[in-house]
């Protein structure tokens, strides 16, 4: 093991890529602290996600995969429909678990946060609540102090940001570095109790005329969804009232079951601007290394969000095990990680662009393209999902 004289590391932002590095870093008898801004645990925050197969490696390497499996959904595939509710396409994903080692889970962020924090404290890393970042100084150059808004700070040898895709920590580090681009596309979701002509276990997605709908149907019977939109960024509703009658009125020529899922959700949440980031001319300087979001934001259209930020915090405690001093470490890290994640966020925003709507002739052209468009989506997403990267594997120095 390279001798790294880092003994101390501060982690801004605990989400997924935050508890996960800090358990690599644990492992490596590293002490980790996770600096998170929001004033408690994310217990109810967010909608629900994908950890795809490659990410569920991580959690398997991190020891958490029984949790996760006991709080998520297995995915069985992919059903397309149209306008009209008629199948144009599907993905199965049955065989993944035999192909891949695992199979993509569907789980609700709030579920996910829990297990990584709970995991991340019983191996000694230490989460801390209402933590905003407010400074970054890194004058001294063997270690780099973190500023918080409440007058506190946290000094380490290195900090890694994992503050997502309005990230603080990029902005004190890389001021220049461009900021999200909006992807055309406004989000919207929740969690229903209804009953749908839908299969379980199966990721439904309907080109609406005016609107792409997405839902994920249970075994206990409760459906998970989303909305997608092109409208503006800045959007206002005058109350939630008008909001929620602003959905259903994009579904009205479309299956009645979309309706009753959007009328049957207690809380909607949104609307979430999708954006993402192409690329940033670098992830780091001096002590402070971007991970996850805060480096390279993708949209949700690809589904590789989560699992791309677990992929991180282990490729990154790989470089700061096997490589000195941190910077070194940091460059090795952005290497080898930026051609893949680059071209998952490029693949991301043309899955986006799809769901924009065209009028009767560009549906009628969709419909007839889909299978085609989804061999080249399945094979893109087969490449994703096998992609993996064992703990004892080293990485040599950078050039």
């Amino acid at each position: 093991m390279t001798e790294r004289h880092i003994r101390r590391a501060i982690i801004i932002g605990g989400g997924i890529a935050g508890p996960a590095v800090g358990m690599f870093l644990r492992r490596l008898g590293i002490e980790a602290v996770v600096c998170e801004r929001r004033p408690t645990e994310a217990l109810d925050e967010g909608l629900f996600l994908g950890v795809a197969p490659n990410g569920m490696h991580v959690l398997n390497e991190l020891g958490v995969r029984d949790r996760i499996d006991a709080v998520g959904v297995p995915c069985q595939g992919f059903e397309f429909r149209n306008a009209r509710g008629d199948v144009i396409g599907a993905i199965d994903r049955q065989q993944d678990d035999a192909r891949y080692g695992a199979r993509l889970q569907m789980i609700r962020r709030c579920d996910l946060h829990r297990v990584l924090t709970s995991a991340a404290r019983q191996t000694g890393v230490q989460v801390q609540f209402g933590r905003s970042l407010v400074g970054l100084d890194q004058r001294d150059s063997s270690t780099a102090v973190a500023h918080f808004m409440n007058g506190g700070q946290e000094r380490g040898d290195i900090v890694i940001g994992c503050d997502g895709i309005h990230s603080t920590a990029r902005l004190l580090t890389l001021p220049g570095a461009p900021g999200p681009t909006y992807s055309g596309l406004l989000d919207f979701g929740g969690f229903a109790r209804c009953t749908v002509p839908i299969p379980t276990g199966v990721n439904v997605m309907v080109f609406g005329r005016r609107a792409f709908f997405g839902a994920f149907r249970t075994p206990a019977d409760e459906v998970w969804w989303f909305h997608n939109s092109g409208e503006k960024q800045d959007l206002v509703f005058p109350d939630r009232a008008a909001m929620r009658a602003h959905l259903p009125a994009l579904h009205q020529h479309e299956p009645a079951w979309i309706r009753e899922v959007i009328d049957s959700t207690e809380t909607v949440a949104g609307p979430f601007p999708l954006n993402d980031i192409l690329s940033m001319p670098r992830w780091y300087r001096g002590r402070v290394c971007l991970v996850g979001d805060a480096a390279h934001a993708t949209t949700p259209s690809a589904g590789q969000g989560a699992s791309l930020a677990l992929e991180d915090a282990l490729v990154l405690a790989q470089c700061l095990r096997d490589i000195a001093p941190p910077e070194r470490a940091f460059a090795t890290f952005e290497r080898v990680r930026r051609p893949r994640v680059e071209a998952i966020v490029r693949q991301s925003r043309r899955n986006g662009s799809r769901k924009a709507v065209s009028g009767p002739i560009g549906e009628w052209i969709r419909d007839r393209l889909l299978p085609l468009f989804l061999r080249l989506g399945t094979k893109a997403q087969e490449r994703q999902y096998a992609y993996q990267v064992a703990w004892p594997y080293r990485h040599g120095e950078t050039a």
